[in-house]
């Protein structure tokens, strides 16, 4: 398997913004690794709207895989107390408590695929530990997979 994964958060992005990294990095299927994909918070990228758009506006494949998103329990320990340490050593046990390495079907990444959550950034966000602990298995097994984290340009302050 030969795949580019990227990941992306939809959280301070307008809409526009959104669907233009994606396209731009010509991803051809977005996964959805969220708990909740239709909290009201969401806007555009709640569920079934974002199906929708990605499908009509730029031609990209939608799927689902909740068993790679964080127990609400992770999450608001991580709310509580904004341990990130913490909160990926749980996450990680999560992950290996699921099965997550035998129970996700590779050929779901072949190609350019984004994985979806909704943290702006990648550092603190699960959907970097999902990447990397993706790509760290199938790399050992000979397959040839890149990430890369789409983000929006850092905005400069406007003068005055």
């Amino acid at each position: 398997m030969t795949s580019t994964m990227f990941t992306i958060g939809f959280t301070k992005k307008s809409a526009e913004e959104f669907f233009r990294l994606l396209q731009d990095a010509r991803v051809r299927k977005l996964i959805d690794i969220r708990e909740n994909r239709v909290g009201q918070l969401a806007g555009f990228a709640k569920y079934p709207d974002l199906a929708f758009f990605l499908d009509r506006v730029a031609g990209i494949a939608y799927d689902y895989q909740p068993i790679l998103a964080p127990s609400p329990e992770i999450r608001d320990a991580y709310r509580r107390t904004r341990d990130w340490t913490q909160y990926e050593k749980s996450f990680l046990e999560l992950m290996k408590q699921r099965r997550v390495l035998e129970a996700v079907d590779p050929s779901l990444f072949e190609g350019k695929v984004a994985l979806l959550c909704s943290e702006a950034e990648a550092d603190n966000c699960h959907r970097r530990l999902v990447a990397e602990m993706l790509v760290q298995h199938w790399s050992s097994q000979g397959h040839a997979i890149e990430v890369k984290h789409l983000q929006s340009p850092k905005r400069r302050p406007h003068k005055k």
